[in-house]
């Protein structure tokens, strides 16, 4: 089943096009990488898809259902949730109570809430931090903290924008070991720079440069695509 698919996705800035007709199908269960180089219209191509910007055309279906024009916050009680490349946690309140927030848009009943909130900062390894604030948090735990504040929404659908950006290379081993573990879970859009983390957890990879899709296929086929790697040379994948 296709639980995420885009006709002719494109945007347009002041006369730039920074995505460019996207056609892109995700199916249930999946995990997803997107990667591609530096302005190559990821964040744009997500940004889209979560409904925090308006295409300049094309369509996103969400679970068989036209999303294209919906609010972001609609999205998210469809199943849709997004980690932000930038931590977005309320600094001085708890870690427990910043993934309670998010737990509340889906749960009313207040065990319920607890319960979840409880799963989701275990399966991230904050459990033990739950009282602690947030802004007191290192930069790297804040960023398991809003993985938790997404997993906490049982979404049908996680976009992690850069998970990974600011942890240590322990927490990044841990970070591939909770996706491997919520493979099948729910189905993950995971934009991506580290390479390694891409190889070991993505079923499928999809490359976007100049905003446009270059290339899909399994890590192993992307790895040896000559075109995705010409598009990397002399620059860093973002």
């Amino acid at each position: 089943m296709m639980l995420l698919s885009t006709r002719g996705l494109s945007k347009h800035f002041a006369g730039l096009q920074a995505v460019k007709d996207v056609d892109f199908d995700l199916p249930q269960g999946q995990v997803r990488a997107l990667i591609g180089p530096n302005g190559a219209g990821k964040s744009t191509f997500v940004n889209m898809i979560c409904g925090r910007i308006q295409p300049s055309s094309g369509t996103v279906i969400f679970d068989g259902r036209d999303v294209t024009m919906m609010p972001a916050h609609k999205r998210i009680t469809l199943g849709m949730a997004y980690t932000f490349q930038i931590t977005s946690v309320f600094a001085r309140l708890p870690a427990g109570e910043n993934v309670a927030l998010a737990a509340r848009r889906r749960l009313h009943d207040k065990s319920q809430v607890e319960k979840a909130t409880h799963k989701a900062l275990g399966q991230v390894g904050l459990l033990d931090r739950m009282d602690q604030e947030a802004g007191d948090l290192s930069y790297g735990h804040q960023r398991l903290l809003e993985i938790a504040m997404g997993l906490v929404q049982r979404p049908r659908l996680l976009i992690l924008d850069e998970p990974t950006q600011g942890l240590s290379d322990n927490e990044i081993t841990d970070f591939k070991t909770l996706i491997r573990a919520l493979a099948g879970e729910t189905t993950i859009l995971l934009i991506e720079h580290n390479m390694s983390v891409v190889m070991q957890v993505a079923d499928q990879v999809t490359v976007l440069n100049f905003g446009a899709v270059l290339a899909e296929g399994s890590p192993d086929e992307i790895h040896a695509n000559r075109a995705v790697q010409a598009a990397y040379l002399g620059g860093d994948d973002a």
